[in-house]
């Protein structure tokens, strides 16, 4: 791939991203614009920039990558992400709205009149909203890594760089103009290669995926595996290896690799010959390609009833906790245009997501060497100059490129946004736009430190543990806040250290130990389905056993909640 072209198409997107905050800068006087841009956003430029916001690195390359890897059952992700506003929007953002928050901690603390559960929910707020920012880092290092050869740390550090700079500056009036335009570039970046790469695979006789053989290199391959792997070879094969293999220096010579399980130790070199069956990472099913396409293969591990729905459960419950997907609700001058936000987001996420499926499934004829190196989140990255070639092919991927820029500044400027305002005004106790400020930058240090620590993992993994964090958490306090006028401070801090502290360690340790199988292992990968049920019994039940702590103002906060905007009782807080 040509660096250069690749280095020019993502220096525009930071160099583009910082101008138009810059016109943000111009126009943002007060707190309001800092924290919800005053509250005057069209509903159709909101919904560009939501688009822009949420379709973050697990939908630009992880989606993309999860399909490539594991087949259609990994479709639920951008069903899941999409579905989620649906749940959002006809159980939670009007009343939310109302109450006259504009965040999960707001909203806790007017609900139950409680700091220590605005506090407990200031935490889980910036816990969540970091280990999001995680990926978006991670997949910055990696895109620019694939595509000009430079050290993974250095794209992390530049989008954090540019998105602190951009939300220090203008806050919520930069970072709309910015995620809006982003989106349609996002959109571009993807739409644009898909033309020019099925006229390719045209062109090439439309090679099938209903074939009975595994995956196989095309051509004569170079592979270089970027870290220790344990690897299935599905059938012998002769390869010419630069490294180690199976604990031995095969340095410049031929080795016959026989089928079964092999370690390739990082910085290895292999050289496979056309028409060979490509061995594949542990926890990436070796499958035949007609088996990859077939529903219900689960993630290479599990039961694939169980993991399929804890996976729904968790996209499905967990958007309405994401920090900074609820803040966007207030930056609409009304409820009316809130809703007819809603609808353009929905619209606009449909038409983003018929992309990535067409990415994975002409990535398992050209790109398998992927399923190799276990870098199938870059399969969207590389296709365009392995089917296309040439000079195009150059600059259709230099166009993903600055596209996968795009994902990752827009999503974790909305991300730093709404972690810098919990930090400030809950956790570190600064006022004002100097406090802000500060807690912009620890915002975006905090994950960028984390993401050089856990390079490697799924995009679309540690995105979809903050997903099943949230779910677990905010949601029990959101739906029962909102519809159940019982709730008690002790009840409601007990479900969420019960719900989103077991999902978090539960993912966490599936995240950073090996691939494993087996019932413990698929409760421990997905919990979302154990954990959200947990989370609301927990709740219900710690609200039920201390009924005398009931605010004694929530049969007028409920009324506020659930009255028409018209009658006047909804409560505008000032950030």
């Amino acid at each position: 791939m040509n660096s250069t072209y690749s280095a020019v198409f993502v220096a525009l997107v930071l160099v583009a991203a910082l101008l138009i905050g810059g016109y943000g800068l111009r126009i943002s006087r007060t707190t309001s614009d800092f924290y919800v841009a005053s509250r005057t956003v069209s509903p159709w430029w909101n919904a560009s920039a939501i688009g822009g916001e949420y379709l973050s690195a697990a939908s630009f390359l992880g989606v993309a990558g999860l399909i490539f890897a594991y087949g259609p059952d990994m479709l639920w992700y951008p069903i899941g992400y999409t579905v989620g506003y649906l749940v959002l929007l006809a159980l939670v953002a009007a009343p939310l709205r109302r109450s006259g928050a504009y965040t999960v901690p707001d909203f806790a603390e007017a609900r139950l009149e409680s700091r220590r559960v605005r506090r407990m929910a200031s935490v889980l707020s910036v816990g969540i909203g970091w280990l999001y920012l995680v990926p978006q880092l991670q997949g910055a290092g990696l895109t620019l890594t694939t595509v000009t050869g430079a050290p993974g740390w250095l794209g992390g550090l530049l989008v954090a760089a540019v998105v602190a700079v951009n939300v220090m500056a203008g806050g919520m009036r930069s970072i709309t103009f910015v995620q809006a335009v982003q989106y349609w570039l996002k959109l571009t970046a993807l739409a644009v290669p898909v033309i020019f790469l099925v006229l390719a695979w045209r062109d090439a006789g439309a090679p099938a995926l209903d074939g009975s053989l595994p995956a196989v290199f095309p051509n004569d391959t170079s592979v270089t595996v970027q870290s220790t792997v344990d690897v299935d070879v599905p059938s012998r094969v002769s390869v010419f290896v630069h490294g180690n293999v199976d604990g031995h220096d095969r340095t410049g010579s031929q080795v016959l690799l026989a089928p079964g399980s092999h370690r390739v130790t990082a910085g290895t070199v292999l050289d496979f010959p056309s028409g060979s069956a490509v061995p594949q990472v542990k926890g990436i099913p070796a499958d035949t390609n007609a088996e990859w396409a077939k529903p219900l293969g689960g993630e290479g591990h599990g039961d694939p009833f169980y993991v399929t729905y804890s996976l729904i459960i968790a996209t499905f419950l967990g958007t309405m906790g994401l920090p900074h997907v609820v803040v966007r609700f207030y930056t609409n001058p009304n409820g009316r245009q809130t809703r007819r936000t809603t609808v353009v987001v929905l619209a606009l996420l449909g038409v983003f997501y018929l992309l990535p499926p067409a990415y994975a499934a002409l990535g398992r004829i050209y790109t398998p060497e992927l399923l190799l190196t276990g870098q199938t989140d870059a399969v969207v990255l590389v296709l365009p100059s392995r089917l296309v070639g040439g000079t195009l092919g150059e600059l259709l991927g230099a166009l993903v490129a600055g596209g996968a820029f795009a994902a990752f500044l827009s999503t974790s400027s909305g991300l730093t946004l709404s972690v810098a305002g919990v930090l400030s005004q809950d956790v570190l106790s600064l006022r004002g736009l100097r406090g802000f400020r500060v807690a912009t930058f620890l915002a975006a240090a905090v994950p960028f430190g984390a993401a050089l620590l856990v390079s490697g993992m799924s995009l679309a993994d540690v995105v979809g543990l903050a997903f099943a964090v949230a779910a677990s958490s905010f949601c029990p306090l959101l739906l029962l806040g909102i519809w159940w006028r019982r709730l008690t401070p002790f009840g409601a801090m007990a479900g969420m250290a019960a719900g989103g502290g077991l999902a978090l360690v539960a993912g966490l340790v599936t995240l950073l130990v090996p691939p494993g199988s087996g019932i413990v292992y698929d409760l421990l990968s997905r919990p979302a389905a154990w954990t959200v049920p947990l989370g609301f019994a927990v709740m219900i039940v710690g609200s039920l056993l201390t009924p005398r702590t009931v605010p004694a103002s929530v049969n007028r906060t409920m009324v506020r909640l659930h009255a028409p905007e018209a009658l006047g009782l909804a409560e505008e807080e000032t950030p």
